[in-house]
């Protein structure tokens, strides 16, 4: 006896709409060109944010730190949240609060609420992630069909922040900064409502949820970030900054402690035994470091000094987009011949050539004399850098631990970049203030009544001598920034002994990272 279609049960958790695999991984990649897009479309809205909510330029920083810390502290725990959970259901909550977040956000009338709703979009980033990549495995069968999702999904994560680039400067000249955050909604409830029509859920495994350590860890680099902004504003003896460093370091040893204690640990504290992994956490984390305080102040400059609106801000970073690109396809065309030692070398070698000619930006500075040249030379460094460091961080990593590997890579660039961006800030702070101090005798001298009004209320100088303050700090910001890069190179050089051989196995099959 046959069984009608009309009666027939689906398994539990079966797509409602299944055997359209074309508008899963749409669904798929629509989270990710999201989460990705995100840390972009932001950066061109800065400046607009900044007017709008009265943000100082140490305190706007957060705006980027906020996301990337809950993003990066909870990345791991939102991939073990998938697999135990199941990815589908973890899916769709990471969207719905990533959405609510946005939401929030762009309805934000003061400094603090659109901090939290950036705390809040890191979490549903964190949790919707890891997930989404982890689905195409659970959506495509192992084979052509399932490397052919793999490559869109990493084009996706590739091209994302260009895309942001772009929207954020066409919505925040056409529309307002609000809808860098408003324009994710619609897309969240699409892929939220698609997800259980064409998306299985996968099968759940037992484990363990090491929040003890993704809370401990993800406050401890908090305390730490706010410890080098708070020294920015108030010195390093005010009593807050001395009280977020002394936090931040009994946080993180007692993440180290409950890491080596843990049963299932979030972060596997052998990854960091092996010379070459450790090698490449350093380096990724110098690197994003130092490419997060570059995007960050060029931004600034572009727009404040040299005048460029949002959409010419984001056609600016373009030419950067690309080279990435070309270094990244060159790097992963010739690794196989060269083994990755060359490109780390190479790689850091030219972020940290394009970082130190950043510093010698003055107000004077065109986009095309003093801007352009160096992006170009750190781009291309960087490109050659991505694919290489994450065919490295997997190599010799069991099969089933690629991806705490590969993910703890993700992760260690997230907090290394808001890490990294709070020591510019810090720098950046101090500088602007000597420069402002020099800078207000001819200001009293030389500048209107009105202009010494508005400096009374506001204490900002106005141009050119604000040019010349907001100048003089980002030149002085980036001494570090070519620091951090020189760091990257001599890790490089003194600790990476990965041969060609351990990568070939890696070079065809890796997985994309996750942005």
């Amino acid at each position: 006896m046959t069984t009608s279609p009309l009666t027939q049960t689906k398994k539990p958790g079966a797509a409602r709409r299944d055997g359209r695999p074309g508008i899963a991984l749409t669904v798929i990649a629509a989270c990710q060109l999201m989460v990705v897009l995100d840390s972009t479309i932001v950066n061109i809205a800065l400046p607009h944010i900044q007017n709008a909510l009265e943000f100082s330029t140490t305190d706007l920083t957060w705006v980027i730190s906020a996301y990337t810390l809950t993003f990066g502290g909870l990345l791991l725990l939102g991939g073990r949240a998938g697999d135990i959970l199941g990815r589908r259901r973890v899916f769709m909550t990471g969207i719905l609060l990533f959405t609510l977040a946005s939401l929030l956000g762009g309805f934000a009338q003061e400094p603090w609420q659109l901090l939290a709703a950036r705390v809040l979009q890191g979490v549903g980033g964190a949790i919707a992630s890891p997930t989404s990549l982890a689905l195409i495995t659970t959506t495509f069968p192992e084979g052509p069909e399932r490397n052919r999702a793999f490559g869109i999904f990493a084009a996706v994560s590739a091209g994302g922040g260009a895309i942001g680039l772009l929207a954020g400067g066409m919505l925040t000249e056409w529309l307002d900064w609000r809808w860098v955050l408003f324009v994710n909604v619609p897309i969240g409830l699409l892929i939220v409502v698609l997800t259980p029509m064409y998306i299985n859920e996968s099968e759940r495994h037992t484990g363990r949820f090491d929040i003890a350590g993704a809370v401990t860890s993800t406050a401890g680099m908090a305390s730490l970030v706010y410890g080098f902004i708070r020294a920015a504003e108030e010195g390093w003896r005010d009593g807050l900054t001395v009280g977020s460093f002394a936090a931040a370091a009994v946080l993180l040893v007692a993440f180290a402690l409950i890491e080596s204690r843990a049963k299932e640990p979030i972060t596997p504290l052998r990854m960091f035994t092996d010379r070459n992994r450790a090698g490449t956490y350093v380096i990724m984390l110098s690197l994003a470091a130092a490419m997060f305080g570059m995007f960050f102040y060029i931004v600034l400059f572009v727009q404040n000094v040299l005048g460029y609106s949002p959409i010419e801000a984001g056609l600016a970073f373009l030419p950067v987009t690309v080279v990435i690109a070309l270094g990244a396809g060159l790097s992963q065309r010739f690794l196989p011949v060269f083994g990755p030692k060359p490109f780390m070398l190479v790689g850091s070698a030219l972020a940290a050539i394009g970082l130190a000619w950043q510093t010698l930006i003055s107000s004077d500075s065109s986009y095309v004399g003093g801007i352009l040249g160096p992006m170009l030379i750190f781009g291309f460094g960087m490109g050659l850098n991505f694919v290489t460091l994450t065919l490295t961080a997997v190599s010799g990593v069991a099969q089933h631990e690629a991806g705490a590997a590969s993910g703890l890579l993700n992760a260690t660039q997230q907090v290394g970049g808001s890490v990294g961006l709070a020591l510019l800030t810090t720098v950046f702070g101090t500088a602007s203030k000597d420069e402002a101090e020099k800078q207000i005798p001819g200001f009293l001298a030389e500048g209107t009544a009105q202009q010494k009004a508005e400096f009374a209320q506001t204490q900002q100088l106005p141009a050119p001598w604000g040019h010349e303050v907001l100048t003089e700090g980002i030149s002085t910001a980036f001494v570090p920034a070519a620091a951090m890069a020189v760091l990257a190179l001599a890790t490089a050089w003194f600790v990476i002994r990965v041969r060609k051989s351990d990568l070939e196995a890696l070079s065809g099959s890796a997985g994309p990272g996750m942005g």
